[in-house]
C-alpha cells in the first residue's frame, strides 16, 4: 500500500511518495522542466514580493501585471485573445493553430470530416469558444430566450469510501451520481435526450450601506428541470459553475508550488482570521496526488488535463487522459455510450495528444492585458483600502513564477494576479454544498483578479463569482463571508467615496 500523502498543520507541506520515505520537498512539479532559484534570486523575489506600505504612486512595474508576457489593453472585445508579448514568431504560429482548435466547432459521429467529428452524444457546447467566449468569463441565462451555454451544473452524490482517501489526507469522499455521472449536459444529438433544462430563480434582498447607500442582491435558486434520464439521486449535490476567463493560466500553473504551500494556514495559527487551504488533487496524467490549480474549487493540477477534463465534460470528445468516447455518458444511458464515436480512424482518439498539447499551449499563453490608469489618484486610494482593509489577505498581489528551461513566456516573470490559489471557505451564503478533493462544500479557491476590469468589455455583462449572481463588483464583495465576512463588513461600513475608489482600483486591474 501507498503512504498517504498528507498535509499537516504547520507552513509548507510534507508528502509522502509511493514507494518512498517521506519527502519534505513541495518543488514535486513533474509538469515543468524547473531551474532552481539561487539564495539570491529568492532574497531579490522576497523584496519584490513585498506588500506595498505607501500608495501614493504606483510601484515598479506594477503596471505590468505578467511580466514580459503583459499584452497591450486593447479597447475591444478581443483584450483577453492575444497571445503572450514575448512568445517568439514561430511560436506564434503553435498559439494560431491551438487557436484554431479551442474555436473548431465539433460534429458528430459518422462524418465526412474525420478530423473534428466525436461531438457528444451529450454535450454542453460544440466548441471550447462556446463557453469563454472572447477566452472572458460566462454568465447564467439572462431571460427566458437565453441559454445556458456558458454555464453547467456538476453533480456527485455522497460517499462512505473513495481510494483518494487512502492516499490524501482529508480528501472528501463522493461518487459520481448514478445516472448523470460528475457533469450535467443540457444539450444532446438527435435522437439522444438531453440530460436537463436549467432553471434559475432569484431573490432579491436589499443591503444598506453608509452614507445611505443601499445595495441590491439576488439569491439563486437551482433546479435541473426537464430530466431526460429519470430522477436524480435523492442526495445529489447540485453546483453552478459559469466558464473562467482563461488569461494568464500558464503563469498560474509556473508558480512555484513551494510559494503556494507556504501561504496556507489551514489552523490560522497568525489568529487574522484567514485559513487557506491547499487543495490536493489526483493527476491522471502523473498518477499521483498533485496541487489543484484550476478550477473555482482547484480540482485541477495543470492546463493541460484542465483542458482534457472540459474536452471530455464539455464536449463529449475523447483524449488520451480521458479515452473514453462518449465523454461523461454513464453506464445508465447506454444509447449514448453505443452511439457512433470518432475514435475509429487513425487518430486513436477525437482529439489526439498532439491536438491536446497545441489547445494546452494555446490556453498557457493567453495574454493578460497591462494595468491602467496605475497612477490615478483615485485608484491608488482604492488601492489603499484594498490593502488596508485585509483583501490581499487571499488576493496576493505578485509572484514570481519558477525559471523553466521550456516554457519562456512563462520563465522567471514578476506577475500580478490578486490570488493566493488557495481554498477559503466563503461561508453559507455562497456554499454550493458539494465537495471537490479536499474542497469543503463551503470553499472555493481564491479567484485572479488580473483583466477583472476587462469583464463588460471582452464579455458583454459584469456577472461575477462563481456562478454570476453578481451583476457588479460591489455585489460580488458583498457576497462574501465566512472567512472574508470582517472585509465584507468593512466595505458596507467605510465612506462612499472610499467604496467608490475600491471598486475603481479593481476596475484598473
Amino acid at each position: 500500500m501507498p503512504q498517504r500523502w498528507t498535509t499537516p498543520s504547520s507552513l509548507g507541506l510534507w508528502i509522502a511518495l509511493t514507494g518512498s520515505a517521506v519527502l519534505a520537498d513541495p518543488l514535486d512539479e513533474p509538469h515543468l522542466n524547473i531551474i532552481p532559484r539561487t539564495e539570491a534570486e529568492a532574497a531579490r523575489i522576497a523584496s519584490v514580493t513585498a506588500l506595498a506600505t505607501s500608495f501614493d504612486e504606483a510601484q515598479p512595474f506594477e503596471v505590468k501585471s505578467a511580466g514580459a508576457a503583459t499584452v497591450r489593453a486593447t479597447m475591444n472585445a478581443n483584450a483577453f485573445s492575444q497571445p503572450s508579448a514575448n512568445i517568439t514568431f514561430e511560436d506564434e504560429l503553435t498559439f494560431k493553430v491551438g487557436n484554431g482548435l479551442f474555436r473548431k466547432l465539433w460534429v458528430s459521429s459518422p462524418s465526412s470530416t474525420l478530423a473534428s467529428d466525436g461531438l457528444g452524444p451529450l454535450y454542453n457546447a460544440r466548441s471550447c469558444q462556446r463557453c469563454h467566449l472572447k477566452d472572458g468569463r460566462g454568465h447564467p441565462p439572462e431571460g427566458p430566450d437565453d441559454n445556458a451555454i456558458s454555464m453547467f451544473l456538476r453533480v456527485s452524490i455522497p460517499s462512505d469510501y473513495s481510494a483518494m482517501a487512502e492516499e490524501i489526507e482529508g480528501y472528501i469522499a463522493t461518487l459520481p451520481e448514478p445516472t448523470y455521472g460528475t457533469q450535467m449536459q443540457d444539450f444532446s444529438l438527435a435522437g439522444h435526450p438531453a440530460e436537463y433544462r436549467l432553471q434559475i430563480e432569484y431573490e432579491e434582498m436589499e443591503v444598506p450601506l453608509s452614507g445611505g447607500e443601499v445595495a441590491s442582491l439576488r439569491m439563486p435558486t437551482y433546479t435541473a428541470a426537464d430530466l431526460g434520464y429519470g430522477p436524480l439521486h435523492p442526495e445529489a449535490m447540485l453546483s453552478p459553475r459559469v466558464a473562467p476567463q482563461m488569461i494568464g493560466l500558464g503563469l498560474l500553473e509556473a508558480v512555484p508550488a513551494a510559494d503556494i504551500l507556504a501561504l496556507a494556514d489551514p489552523d490560522d495559527a497568525d489568529g487574522d482570521g484567514i485559513s487557506g487551504r491547499l487543495n490536493i488533487v489526483w493527476s491522471v496524467e502523473y498518477d499521483q496526488p498533485m496541487l489543484g490549480r484550476f478550477g473555482l474549487k482547484a480540482g485541477s493540477p495543470t492546463v493541460r488535463e484542465q483542458s482534457a477534463g472540459a474536452f471530455a465534460g464539455d464536449i463529449g470528445i475523447s483524449s488520451p487522459l480521458l479515452p473514453a468516447p462518449w465523454g461523461e455518458c454513464t453506464e445508465a444511458q447506454s444509447k449514448c455510450r453505443s452511439a457512433p464515436h470518432g475514435d475509429g480512424d487513425d487518430r486513436g482518439f477525437e482529439i489526439d495528444s498532439e491536438g491536446l498539447d497545441l489547445v494546452t499551449f494555446y490556453s498557457r499563453n493567453l495574454g493578460v492585458p497591462a494595468r491602467r490608469d496605475v497612477d490615478d489618484p483615485q485608484v491608488l486610494r482604492g488601492k489603499e483600502v484594498f490593502y488596508t482593509t485585509g483583501c490581499t489577505s487571499c488576493h496576493l498581489p505578485t509572484f514570481v513564477t519558477h525559471r523553466l528551461e521550456d516554457q519562456p513566456e512563462q520563465s522567471f516573470q514578476l506577475i500580478w494576479p490578486y490570488t493566493d490559489m488557495l481554498l477559503h471557505d466563503m461561508g453559507p451564503g455562497l456554499a454550493d454544498n458539494r465537495p471537490e478533493a479536499r474542497a469543503t462544500g463551503s470553499e472555493w479557491r481564491t479567484p485572479p483578479l488580473w483583466g477583472i476590469g476587462l469583464t463588460e468589455q471582452v464579455s458583454g455583462h459584469t456577472h461575477f463569482l462563481h456562478d454570476g449572481r453578481a451583476r457588479s463588483l460591489l455585489e460580488a464583495i458583498l457576497w462574501h463571508g465566512g472567512e472574508a465576512q470582517s472585509q465584507r463588513d468593512a466595505v458596507v461600513d467605510m465612506s462612499p467615496e472610499d467604496r467608490e475608489a475600491l471598486i475603481r482600483f479593481l476596475e484598473s486591474l
